[in-house]
């Protein structure tokens, strides 16, 4: 295998590194403060390509590879987390259903419209008891002559105060497995709660969606009945593997800013980077980052030649969400009181870094999953 960067890659690269030093990274802390989704940043995005790049040409996407869009996703997220992590849901999970199963009326009306920016997505999952078990999904669909009606509660679901339209996980009244359907935000019965007030990533608003006696029709039904959970299996290592990207963005941010205060933060007459405590330390945390992007590139290049990825997937996620954690805390302390202070961004980065360790599994569900594919 070869971790050299191609021309296109690089190019992707520098796109998104130009537009996030321009555009997003003068706008993160107002993001984080006012708590408010950054619609206009958004739809720069889409004019940029970002949420067709995993989708073919002939559907209105760029069939990019799956390296170049996780060197877009560190950059968004080395900006601000809030933009990159509803970005990605709109580019993967928000739209990859409506790909798959979308009729006419779905892809012309929603999917296209959403590759562009201009109609949001979200995926409704997770239910107040229903987390990483997804088989405890009481959230019902009930078989009519002429469609479904669907009943349940949702939560967590990201971008829903601003979603155009949901992919919904639901049980069928005559089918034990998950069934996926496709909800338009503004139908009869769909409730989207108030916005849950987070530790981090808060302009990415996040709220529960309730869904009481919604009508839907036969097309809404995303491919078969039951085939819910194989279909989301499908695309959990790609998931997994954008989640890892998105925690070495929000990594490398913090690592650049501890690196340039240890430069020129002086203290004893000299700079702090000089002493051993600090250098050691900032080589701990460069160690970890080159580490988890390497890895990372090593799943995607295992996605993209189509080999088994699925332990691989499960751990550069691990391992790429525990590291950042790991190099925002070590960045704290690098700017030791400051790291205190709100003016500074490196306590964004550590507040921010804690939502990686939960979108595509939480660290303790991956380690137990890793065991069982080790033959444990």
């Amino acid at each position: 295998m070869n971790f050299e960067l191609n021309e296109i890659q690089k190019q992707i690269q520098q796109t998104f590194k130009e537009f996030v030093d321009r555009k997003v990274k003068p706008r993160a802390a107002e993001i984080d403060e006012k708590k408010e989704f950054p619609r206009d940043l958004f739809n720069e995005v889409g004019e940029l390509g970002f949420y067709g790049m995993r989708y073919p040409e002939n559907v209105g996407g760029t069939g990019l590879d799956i390296t170049s869009y996780c060197l877009a996703v560190m950059e968004l997220a080395r900006g601000s987390l809030s933009l990159a992590a509803s970005c990605t849901m709109q580019s993967l999970m928000g739209t990859y259903f409506l790909y798959r199963f979308g009729d006419k009326e779905i892809k012309e009306k929603y999917f296209a419209e959403a590759l562009k920016g201009k109609k949001i997505g979200g995926i409704c999952m997770t239910e107040p008891n229903a987390g990483s078990d997804l088989l405890g999904v009481k959230t019902i669909a009930k078989v009519t002559d002429d469609g479904f009606i669907l009943n349940g509660q949702k939560t967590w679901i990201t971008s829903a105060p601003v979603a155009n339209f949901f992919t919904v996980l639901a049980k069928t009244d005559n089918h034990e497995q998950l069934s996926i359907f496709f909800v338009p935000a503004n139908l009869k019965g769909v409730i989207v709660g108030k916005t849950i007030e987070k530790l981090g990533v808060c302009g990415s608003l996040t709220s529960e969606v309730g869904f009481v006696d919604v009508k839907l029709p036969k097309n809404y039904l995303l491919g078969q009945i039951g085939g819910g959970t194989k279909y989301l299996m499908e695309i959990l290592a790609e998931i997994r593997i954008m989640t890892a990207a998105l925690a070495i963005g929000v990594a490398t941010a913090a690592y650049n800013d501890a690196v340039e205060y240890a430069k020129t933060r002086v203290q004893f007459g000299k700079p702090i980077g000089t002493f051993q405590a600090v250098s050691m330390k900032l080589a701990d945390m460069a160690v970890q980052l080159e580490t988890a992007k390497h890895y990372v590139f090593y799943t995607s290049w295992l996605s993209e030649n189509n080999l088994p990825r699925k332990k691989e997937s499960m751990m550069a996620k691990l391992y790429a969400s525990e590291c950042a954690n790991s190099i925002c805390d070590q960045a704290t302390r690098v700017f030791a009181s400051y790291g205190f202070a709100m003016e500074y961004p490196v306590q964004r980065y550590f507040r921010d870094a804690r939502f990686t360790l939960i979108g595509g599994g939480t660290s303790e569900i991956l380690k137990i999953n890793i065991g069982r594919e080790l033959g444990l």
